[in-house]
């Protein structure tokens, strides 16, 4: 009587509990003992199938082994898994099992254990996940970094594709022109292993009216497909060849809008037999997607604030005058990092026919407040450089732009090289000072090239003292020889030697002279590959040409 008490007064506590109690024979016969719950909603295997059949699809490999272990070492359980809700054929559901063995006592193992509803539970903590992730990302050097991040957020956990493809003014603009079709390729695309790679999208590409309008409302979709995929309605032709090949079960689309103005839209699909994505999972999709805007804003305003330097600072890069005897060519490559831009000059101006006046210079900075300082100071000193005339010291040129830059109170530091040639017969003649700059390097049409050093280093920079003495260099520039001014990131990387960069700068431009290179192309050829720039390169270069 009393065991007959004990166990009405546990089925009444079980049956008032959020989970329930259920016992697996060692055939692997599940019954439920107590308590509905969570249990009554789950699919229930049918003869010659077996229950592990309702676990989700990403998540069978991993719990089968985990499932073994615990079997094979006789040990506890304690996992959350997605099942399979009872009738619904891709509808899952987070389930919280605990499970222990029970060994009878001729040997035979079965299992007693419990199943909670953890859904809310998953849900919560997948998403304090994610937003934590997004929360952690910094304003990125471009907006395909920012995409990137969150798109490696996203998959494999919540989706198995991810593609993002900017937006501008409402219609897709990556390669295209405005309108309702463009040119495209995603910014980045987020892939699961085993699944084929995203073909690639040329001009023909056609934004399917179904992404058009999520662009337009700003409002999420979710596309659940029939068994085989997509039929192509509202989709591109494109689209839906890959989502087929691909087994794509659904695609959520979902605008992400920075400052009321959708700049981005994201395409996540499921495949491979892996259920759509549901509402609740749209909403933790939507939530991670527009933790982007913050990022994104950021990296937009680096954007547009390099984008003002750049212009402003091109715009004081005049093309080289054109000069009886010489050949010019120069260059402006601004680095790739979104701040790294603003602080580099080259100039050229003529001061008569038979002489002129050649600078190349850096601010301290890299923005658009170095940006503006270079083109005061390049004005300047083109001012200056004209009135004084092709008979004028350098060392004096620049003592005289260095007192009135730190009365204007402009940057803290400037380094430049300053010269004047002047034809003479055979050539022309250098005079040049350095006020803290890289060395021009000399190439000889007969000789190795060498870098123009005074007997003692370059002189002090630009407003770090005043009235200190400068000095002036004195070479020529024979027929076919080359001279060639830079700034410092053509020879200066982070965790390298400057040294060893001179020289290997030297080595390259020999290297290049022997090819017969033109001077454009030889300048080109001297820059560092994409992977080592980390700052603006100006470079200007002259030949001395043969008369006639």
């Amino acid at each position: 009587m009393n065991e007959e008490r004990l166990l009405r007064r546990y089925q009444a506590l079980m049956g008032a509990v959020p989970q329930s109690v259920w016992v697996m024979s060692p055939g692997g016969e599940v019954t439920l003992l107590a308590g509905g719950g969570i249990a009554e909603k789950l699919w229930h295997p049918d003869a010659g199938t077996s229950w592990m059949d309702a676990v989700h699809p990403k998540d069978r490999d991993w719990f089968q082994r985990a499932w073994r272990g615990a079997t094979r070492q006789q040990s506890p359980l304690d996992t959350i898994v997605r099942v399979r809700l009872d009738g619904v054929l891709d509808r899952f559901r987070h389930v919280k099992i605990v499970a222990a063995p029970v060994v009878e006592g001729d040997g035979e193992v079965e299992w007693v254990g419990t199943a909670t509803d953890a859904e809310e539970h998953w849900r919560s903590r997948m998403r304090e996940k994610l937003l934590a992730r997004m929360a952690a990302v910094p304003a990125a050097h471009d907006l395909s970094e920012a995409f990137l991040t969150t798109a490696a957020a996203v998959v494999p956990e919540l989706a198995d594709a991810v593609a993002v493809f900017r937006v501008r003014d409402g219609v897709q603009a990556v390669g295209g022109p405005s309108g309702a079709s463009a040119g495209a390729l995603p910014e980045r695309v987020g892939l699961a292993p085993g699944l084929p790679a995203l073909p690639p999208l040329d001009a023909d590409f056609l934004l399917g009216p179904i992404a058009r309008r999520a662009i337009e409302s700003q409002q999420a979709r979710l596309l659940v497909f029939p068994p085989g995929g997509p039929t192509g309605e509202g989709l591109s032709e494109v689209s839906v060849r890959w989502l087929r090949e691909a087994g794509a079960t659904g695609v959520a689309l979902l605008p992400v809008v920075v400052d009321g103005r959708t700049v981005a839209l994201a395409t996540i699909a499921t495949c491979r037999g892996n259920p759509p994505p549901d509402e609740a999972d749209l909403s933790l999709l939507r939530d991670v997607f527009q933790q982007m805007s913050g990022p994104l804003r950021r990296t937009m305003e680096l954007q547009s604030i390099r984008g003002t330097a750049l212009a402003l600072q091109q715009s004081f890069l005049a093309p080289p005058p054109s000069v009886d005897g010489l050949a010019i060519a120069a260059l402006y490559h601004p680095a790739d990092s979104a701040a790294e831009v603003g602080g580099d000059w080259y100039d050229a101006v003529r001061l008569s026919a038979d002489s002129l006046a050649l600078s190349v210079g850096d601010i301290a900075g890299h923005d658009l407040d170095a940006a503006t300082a270079m083109g005061r100071v390049n004005s300047i000193l083109r001012g200056l450089a004209y009135d004084s005339g092709p008979a004028a010291s350098p060392a004096r040129t620049l003592s005289r732009l260095d007192r009135i830059v730190q009365a204007l109170d402009s940057p803290s530091m400037v380094t430049v090289v300053h010269a004047i040639l002047r034809r003479e017969h055979g050539g022309w003649r250098i005079a040049l000072s350095n006020a803290g700059h890289p060395p021009p390097l000399l190439i000889p049409a007969d000789a190795p090239s060498r870098f123009l050093h005074g007997p003692t280093a370059p002189d002090p920079p630009l407003c770090v003292a005043d009235r200190l003495s400068r000095t002036t260099l004195h070479t020529a520039l024979r027929k076919g020889d080359i001279l060639v001014c830079y700034t410092d990131g053509l020879v200066e990387t982070p965790d390298t030697d400057i040294t060893d960069n001179l020289r290997r700068l030297r080595e390259r431009s020999d290297a290049l002279v022997r090819r017969g290179l033109a001077l454009p192309s030889l300048i080109r050829g001297l820059l560092p590959s994409p992977h080592h720039r980390r700052d603006d390169i100006a470079v200007i270069a002259l030949q001395a040409e043969p008369d006639g």
